[in-house]
């Protein structure tokens, strides 16, 4: 007999067992202990962005096996879909999973667009949104059912303008990815190094889609500046990096700072000696070092074929962390606005270090590392060498 069958059967059941004030309690207990959590998790798995489906997908199955498929007597069902990184389809598919499939969460959403173009749909139905991926600062203000595992630009944008500006870099030119991200980006870090005295010569944005940063990176290089200030999205920093050393950046004393997407640890070793010495501010490193996260390191690349965890892995490992706790706090209740409760102001230690959930803002409060590309072996990592710890989400504190 199938759940629904006898829970149906239950409920027309349940006049006449209340009339005798005998079995109703117990047989509702055992309707709830049958109960099975929907997560519904909508990636981009194959296109541009595949390297972000394929590193979430893997770390929220690993969270499962670590943590059991069993939380507060509920049992844990992930349902994992691909959008192909087209807005219209993640939102149809979030549409099918909260009508067709009664997910109780939602999950993912490597983009903003697509996170974006869910938003409305998470409200009406109330469904809690869980951003694992995208990145830009005003998302968690298009429903208040959307909370944030992931970092913002202006989270990781700050710290590297603040470093450059110490380390004597003043002359930068900005290029980023011309989406959501890269315009916070490039705001962020533009308006922080303005302040501090620092000039930004040109501000120059890449296309998203089909991107060829070559005719960028030679107005770059007739700029002349100290330094360029990268963004990319997860996935793209290999194809910019290429770029970047055939323009013989490396050998025209230009430095490369930037977020830590363009140093992805999951293309890091694909990229090469190339991105050695880059510098650049994340909230996440494979290298980090904490007890957490080495056992996190070598239990991702023992389930996944040897492949190293990115900050997208994390994202994702943080996100089924999070909807956990909650359901716990919750003792299992899946109402949205129970849930969403539950996790405002949440703790834990990450994978990453100590994280946090805004109360008021629904992002995660977290440090922010500032790294060096270096040889660790025969490897190359992101190296943390300095610590800016509990980091809120700049774009929504000054609004304060």
């Amino acid at each position: 007999m199938s759940n629904h069958t006898f829970s149906k059967r239950v409920w027309l059941a349940a006049p006449v067992l209340a009339g005798l004030g005998l079995l109703a309690p117990q047989l509702s207990q055992t309707v709830m202990a049958q109960e099975t959590v929907k997560i519904g998790m909508i990636l981009p798995m194959t296109g541009p962005s595949s390297s972000t489906g394929r590193q979430q997908e893997a770390a929220a199955k690993l969270f499962i096996q670590q943590n059991g498929a069993t939380v507060a007597g509920k049992k844990i069902e992930l349902i994992v879909k691909d959008d192909t990184g087209a807005p219209d389809v993640t939102k149809r598919l979030a549409q099918e999973l909260i009508v067709n499939d009664k997910v109780s969460v939602l999950l993912g959403f490597g983009l903003t667009p697509l996170a974006l173009s869910v938003a409305p749909l998470a409200t009406q139905a109330k469904v809690p949104q869980i951003v694992t991926a995208a990145a830009t600062a005003m998302i968690t203000e298009q429903s208040p059912f959307i909370v944030r595992t992931s970092f913002t630009l202006p989270q990781a944008s700050v710290p590297m303008a603040e470093w450059s500006l110490k380390n004597n870099i003043k002359k930068v030119v900005t290029l980023v990815t011309d989406y959501g991200p890269g315009l916070d980006a490039e705001k962020w870090f533009s308006d922080t190094i303005t302040k501090g005295g620092g000039t930004v010569v040109e501000n120059l944005r890449v296309p998203l889609r089909n991107p060829d940063f070559a005719p960028f990176l030679q107005r770059v290089k007739d700029a002349s500046p100290d330094a360029v200030f990268v963004f990319v999205p997860s996935g793209f920093g290999a194809a910019f990096m290429k770029q970047f050393v055939e323009r013989g950046f490396d050998k025209a004393g230009i430095k490369l700072i930037a977020t830590g997407d363009v140093t992805d640890d999951d293309l890091l070793q694909e990229i090469g000696d190339p991105a050695l010495g880059v510098v650049n501010t994340h909230h996440y490193s494979a290298s980090h070092n904490s007890p957490e996260n080495k056992a996190f390191v070598e239990a991702f690349r023992k389930a996944n074929n040897n492949m190293r965890p990115n900050f997208m892995a994390v994202g994702a490992y943080d996100g089924m962390q999070l909807i956990y706790k909650a359901l716990d706090k919750t003792k299992g209740n899946t109402d949205g606005e129970a849930l969403i409760a539950a996790m405002k102001g949440m703790s834990w230690t990450s994978v990453r270090g100590p994280v946090s959930i805004d109360p008021d803002t629904r992002d995660i409060v977290q440090n922010i590392y500032v790294r060096k590309v270096e040889k660790v072996g025969t490897e190359l990592y992101n190296q943390e060498f300095a610590t800016i710890e509990a980091v809120k989400d700049p774009f929504k504190a000054a609004k304060k």
